[in-house]
């Protein structure tokens, strides 16, 4: 009988600390290292060992949780078992780590611990062969007689284990040929790391160094497991009152008449399930190719086990074809004057919309096949383009679905996944259908213009198929993998610019822009839908609180400045909840002449109170507020604060060098101010304020082309040169320098802007301009029309300077603004400057034609 006392190990081991769990020689086991010790042994002696001597350590097991290691070195177990690590494999997830697999030889005492940093190092001695086998081959007849017939009795009982195990296993088999060929005294340690037992009787099997106290310990836990077995195979066994049960199959292959088979119920009531799944795939109506496929998916999952992922897979597709509204639709609601009163009690203003979605209703009426328009709504943020989308579906009577695109930058949510991976999934747009559950929904995708491109393809380009007319009809969704019919949904795309938008997939959409709104028409909307809403939100009621309309514009005018309504209706409800406040306090809150200037709510009497002082001052704050509460401007002041814009035009013009121009920001129209100031120099232009390289061109036009007409208009530098740049350095600047700004449309305010600084001339401060200049002076039209003459008429400017060519584009604006504001129509820079300053400008060249008349459009 060969003896582990062969074996020899270093007198010298370093000490690995395991939690996990407890390594018996003969046995191999993975451990996980992660704690500051482990790791430094791995790396000093396992990774940079050459020698097989090297790859020896000695694993103790340790009580302590790593989680909670300490600087401190936990007390060390007496025993433990000297591994040779046969693998190491490193990694960084979830945290830095090593997982080792070690194989245990032999057990070892620890005698004496050496050191405990970097890692713990200790003197061993070996045990195997001390006590164990010196017994064996000792002259002592009782011992080895007493050992002989533990390790025989031992090799019966483990022989009985593995004949209730099943032979045709790997693992049974190869423990079969290790009883055989392995020591009798290696078969404890071996069996106790095969069989189910805790770390603590691994413990205790480890702890017993000689080797017939270790056959008795291990004798009862296989015992145990023989018994384990034994209960489980009675369980499986059917019992006799079942065998009644158990039906004979006739010759014919059915059951005996009367009988039924209990072993046969779960293949019964899958082949139920089957046959109704296959009853609502071919009641589902889908269109040929579909049944087609579904059918032989059917076929494949009758004859697949419920075993196999695949059999989830399968019956997920089927039952998502089955869902989907393939023939299911609304009926529209096609009253063109029902649908004109609810788009008008909706939404206010928005003309344009409202008119397009009109027109469609009535096409619709004529013809009931037409396609769903691909429609996209243009606009600055807060202007309502996603809640017109909603009342659009209400005024058809069709269900809503919103996909919103914002920062999506995988193909596979548009497209979906192929059915090749366990969580595969369709695209947004078959999931929106399954959950409006009909197939002319209104589908809004919001936020269009921020889709971005990955690693995964970019979502625009699989756009495409979904907002062509011509192509949806025919959708591939990749898990579907059949065509899908998007011709009858009404797609509604929004976005803050049509910059960041594709040209492909732009010019697919009827782009209909959506403006800002003008003062009137948010007073208008905030009495109309955001103050009911805000009392509604805060529990008041409009005999609690009145917000005049004066009131109201103070708000739009001094403490917002938007192209849309959010930040207005936030300051109405920034008032609703200081007014709740004062009704939650319960105490009277009159405006009386002296304290009128620290009011916060100025109270209306009502009844036979009205017009009546409290006498004497006094108060009683038992009663509650009187109602309503008058929001003033005083109380404005006192709840908002104070104004955060003011109108500072006037003051910025008191000097030469300054002008305003027009610019458009996706958030709306703004104004602009350009400011100019010279100094001695050598002709430098320097420009600053953020800009792009086109508006450096256009500051760059600009002086090209005040020099050239210098003379014409007797410009001149600081000593009175005809080169309004000579011995002169021109500084030009942009303010709002955060702000990064580009776009040709300064062109004429720079122009302007300079012509102020080198003759002297204040521009008039009522006057804002945009327009595109050219090296002869011509004035080319811009863009922005709409957003940019909301933004003076906002500022309360009196006059806009436009390009003669943009003329068109004043249509769009509303009445109310055309008669606020003076137009002039503009084609070349000698007529900006002539409307630009009081009284015209000086000397215009002969050339040039004269300025156009002043006119209200």
């Amino acid at each position: 009988m060969s003896s582990s006392g062969d074996i020899r190990i270093p007198s010298r081991l370093p000490l690995l600390l395991t939690h996990e769990g407890v390594l018996l020689p003969g046995s191999t086991m993975r451990v996980s290292v992660d704690t500051a010790r482990n790791m430094q042994l791995v790396r000093s002696r396992l990774l940079k060992g050459t020698s097989l001597k090297s790859t020896i350590i000695g694993v103790v097991p340790n009580s302590r949780d790593p989680e909670h290691e300490t600087e401190e070195l936990p007390a060390l177990h007496s025993i433990g078992t000297a591994g040779l690590a046969v693998q190491v494999v490193g990694s960084n997830w979830p945290k830095p780590h090593y997982t080792l697999l070690i194989t245990g030889l032999c057990r070892f005492r620890v005698e004496q611990l050496l050191r405990e940093r970097p890692f713990p190092v200790a003197v061993v001695q070996q045990l195997d062969k001390l006590e164990q086998y010196a017994g064996l081959d000792s002259g002592d007849a009782d011992v080895s007689s007493e050992l002989g017939e533990l390790s025989q009795r031992f090799y019966e009982v483990a022989l009985q284990l593995v004949g209730m195990l099943d032979i045709s296993v790997p693992v049974v088999a190869k423990l079969r040929r290790l009883l055989d060929s392995l020591p009798r005294e290696a078969l404890p340690d071996v069996l106790t790391s095969m069989i189910h037992v805790s770390n603590k009787e691994k413990l205790e099997i480890l702890d017993a160094v000689s080797l017939a106290e270790r056959f008795k310990k291990v004798l009862p836990l296989l015992t145990r497991q023989m018994e384990g077995l034994k209960l489980l195979q009675r369980t499986r066994k059917p019992r006799l009152d079942d065998d009644r049960r158990i039906i004979p199959i006739r010759k014919g292959g059915g059951l005996a008449p009367g009988q039924l088979s209990m072993e046969d119920d779960g293949e019964e009531e899958d082949s139920d399930d089957t046959s109704l799944l296959e009853r609502r795939v071919r009641g589902s109506n889908m269109p040929e190719a579909a049944l087609r496929v579904c059918l032989k998916e059917l076929k494949r999952l009758k004859k697949m086990p419920q075993s196999m992922p695949e059999y989830a897979l399968t019956r997920n597709y089927l039952e998502l074809m089955v869902e989907l509204p393939w023939s299911k639709s609304t009926t529209d609601c096609l009253d063109i004057r029902a649908a004109r009163v609810l788009l008008d009690s909706d939404h206010y203003a928005m003309e344009k919309l409202k008119r397009r979605v009109l027109e469609y209703l009535a096409v619709r009426q004529l013809r009931n096949s037409l396609k769903g328009p691909i429609l996209c709504f243009v606009g600055p943020p807060g202007v309502g383009k996603t809640s017109v989308g909603r009342s659009i579906a209400r005024t058809l009577g069709r269900e809503f679905h919103r996909i919103a695109l914002g920062g999506v930058c995988d193909q596979s949510d548009i497209r979906g996944h192929r059915r090749t991976y366990v969580g595969s999934m369709p695209g947004r747009i078959i999931n929106g259908l399954k959950a409006v559950g009909v197939n002319n929904p209104v589908f809004l995708l919001d936020e269009v213009d921020k889709l971005t491109k990955s690693l995964q393809g970019d979502p625009a380009a699989a756009l495409l198929e979904v907002l062509d007319p011509e192509q949806n009809h025919s959708f591939t969704d990749h898990y579907l993998n059949v065509p899908f019919d998007l011709s009858q949904v009404l797609f509604i795309a929004t976005a803050n610019t049509t910059a960041t938008i594709p040209p492909a997939l732009l010019d697919r959409m009827e782009v209909l822009q959506v403006p800002g709104y003008t003062q009137e028409e948010k007073v208008e909307i905030a009495h109309r839908h955001l103050i009911p809403h805000q009392l509604e939100q805060h529990g008041l009621t409009p005999q609690q609180v009145q917000i005049p309309q004066d009131t109201t514009l103070d708000i739009i005018s001094r403490y917002t400045r938007e192209a849309g309504v959010r930040t207005l209706e936030r300051k109405i409800g920034a008032i609703c909840r200081a007014v709740a406040v004062k009704v939650a306090e319960g105490h009277k809150a009159t405006k009386t002449p002296s304290s009128s200037s620290s009011s916060e709510v100025t109270t209306a009497q009502e009844g036979g109170n009205k017009g009546e002082e409290p006498i004497g001052g006094s108060v009683d704050l038992s009663l509650p507020p009187e109602m309503p509460i008058v929001i003033d401007c005083q109380a404005l002041k006192d709840i908002l604060g104070p104004p955060v814009f003011e109108m500072e035009v006037s003051e910025r013009l008191t000097l030469p060098g300054v002008a305003i121009g027009l610019a458009w920001t996706p958030l709306g129209g703004e104004i602009m101010f350009v400011e100019a100031s010279r100094m001695e120099g050598d002709g430098q232009l320097t420009l600053t304020g953020q800009l792009g390289d086109i508006m450096k061109e256009s500051a760059h036009l600009a002086i090209s082309w005040l020099r050239t007409n210098a003379k014409a208009y007797q410009l001149t530098n600081m000593a009175g040169g005809p080169d309004p740049l000579e011995g002169t350095d021109v500084h030009l600047h942009f303010p709002a320098g955060a702000v990064t700004k580009d776009g040709p449309s300064a062109g004429v305010t720079i122009v302007t802007c300079l012509a102020s600084l080198f003759s002297g001339r204040l521009v008039r401060s009522d006057v804002a301009m945009t327009g595109e200049i050219t090296l002869r002076g011509l004035v080319l039209p811009v863009g922005g029309i709409k957003d940019k003459v909301l933004a003076a008429h906002r500022a309360g400017l009196r006059c806009v300077i436009l390009p003669k060519r943009n003329e068109k584009d004043l249509e769009e604006i509303p009445a109310h603004v055309r008669a606020d504001l003076q137009f002039v129509a503009t084609s070349c820079l000698a007529e900006v400057l002539d409307a630009a300053f009081d009284g015209g400008f000086r000397g215009p060249a002969p050339s040039l034609a004269p300025p156009p008349v002043l006119s209200k459009l």
